[in-house]
């Protein structure tokens, strides 16, 4: 499967969009990871964290049969499809400066997150 590709989840909104401001900058990122390889971000949920779940986000040269893949701009952005349910209706902004800088989720399906911001129920 190739990272244009798009699963339909039907009509379940995407599992994560990407602002334009997080879009420039894991495109910015991927170009100075990527070295010629076709990478995507990788977005997921795994257990831990303090509130039960935590986010994932890597480059990833795989995509798997079910996962979901969605474009922004020149960023693919690729979930599994567990994942997908836990994320639905999320978004992806980036932020910099001196409070809260780097990559932020907002998990309209988290009904309780911890202080850092980095996990959730």
């Amino acid at each position: 499967m190739s990272l244009a590709t798009s699963v339909n989840i039907g009509k379940k909104p995407d599992p994560v969009t990407l602002s334009d401001v997080a879009a420039t900058k894991v495109a910015e990122l991927l170009a100075d990871e990527a070295a010629g390889e076709k990478l995507a971000l990788r977005v997921a949920v795994k257990s831990g964290g303090c509130s039960g779940f935590s986010y994932d986000m890597f480059f990833d040269s795989e995509v798997a049969e079910d996962d979901v893949v969605r474009t922004f701009g020149t960023v693919s952005v690729v979930v599994d499809k567990e994942s997908a349910e836990m994320l639905s209706g999320s978004s992806l902004d980036y932020a910099d400066g001196l409070n809260g800088a780097g990559f932020h989720i907002t998990n309209p399906n988290a009904t309780r997150t911890c202080g850092c911001g980095s996990s959730f129920s």
